[in-house]
C-alpha cells in the first residue's frame, strides 16, 4: 500500500481504489480465490422479487445472489470490474437476470423502497471514500419497508452496531483457496508480504486465513427496514 506520509485510512483506500482501476485482473485473482462461507449465503433471504448489490466487483456474490432472487441489479463504479462482473455472468448463462450498472455509494441509480434485500460485501466502511455513513443510508433508502440491508463481510462491527445493526457469524475453518502453491505465494507477496514466508513454508494451496493476518468472510451484519 503506499505510504504518502498522511492519513493511513486514506492511503489504504487511495491503495484499493488504483487496484480496481488499474489492476481489476489482478482484483479478480484475489476476491475469486476469497470465497463466502455457504453459510452466509444461505442465510440470505431467498426468492426475492429484486436485490440491489452495491460495489459488486467482479461477481463473487453477484454469481450466487442471481440464484436467490428475480432481478439483481449490481452496481459498480470502476469500468475495468464491471466488464469482468459481465464475462463472469455471460459465462455462468445468467446474464438476464442480473444488470450491471455503474454508480456510487452515495448516489445508487435505484428508485427509493424498490428492493428486498440490499447487499454489499466486503466493500463498505465507515471511511467516505468506501461509502460511510452517506452510503448506508443509500441503502436504506433503495430497501423497501420490511426488506433486509445486509453487510457481509463487515469490518467495523461498531460503527453498524450504533446505527441499529444485528451481527450473524458462522463456525467452521477456512481458507483462502488459490489455484495453486505458486500462485498464493505471489498473491501473498502483493498483498500480504507479512506472510510470505508462512504461506511458503505451508506448502498449499489452500491459506487459513488467520496465517494471512485477516478475519474469514464468515459473518454479517444486516437490519430489517421498520414497515
Amino acid at each position: 500500500m503506499p505510504d504518502g506520509g498522511g492519513d493511513p485510512q486514506t492511503d489504504v483506500t487511495l491503495a484499493w481504489e488504483l487496484l480496481y482501476r488499474l489492476e481489476p485482473e489482478l482484483y479478480e485473482r484475489m476476491a475469486s480465490a476469497e470465497k463466502l462461507h455457504r453459510s452466509v449465503i444461505g442465510w440470505l433471504p431467498g426468492a426475492a422479487d429484486r436485490i440491489v448489490e452495491v460495489g459488486a466487483g467482479t461477481g463473487r456474490l453477484t454469481l450466487e445472489l442471481i440464484k436467490r432472487g428475480r432481478e439483481v441489479v449490481a452496481i459498480e463504479p470502476a469500468a475495468g470490474l464491471r466488464q469482468i462482473l459481465e464475462r463472469n455472468l455471460s459465462r455462468a448463462d445468467h446474464g438476464y437476470r442480473a444488470h450491471v450498472t455503474a454508480g456510487f455509494f452515495d448516489d445508487l441509480p435505484v428508485a427509493s423502497d424498490s428492493a428486498d434485500l440490499v447487499v454489499a460485501c466486503s466493500v463498505l466502511t465507515p471511511a467516505p471514500g468506501h461509502g460511510g455513513d452517506p452510503g448506508l443510508a443509500e441503502m436504506e433508502r433503495v430497501c423497501r419497508p420490511g426488506g433486509c440491508v445486509a453487510v457481509i463481510w463487515p469490518n467495523n462491527l461498531g460503527w453498524l452496531a450504533a446505527r441499529g445493526y444485528e451481527y450473524v457469524t458462522f463456525p467452521g475453518p477456512m481458507s483462502v483457496e488459490f489455484a495453486s502453491h505458486c500462485e498464493a505465494v505471489e498473491m501473498a507477496e502483493i498483498f500480504y508480504p507479512g506472510a510470505v514466508a508462512e504461506v511458503r513454508r505451508h506448502g498449499s494451496r489452500r491459506v487459513p486465513y488467520p496465517l494471512l493476518g485477516i478475519n474469514p468472510p464468515r459473518d454479517l451484519a444486516f437490519k430489517v427496514m421498520a414497515r
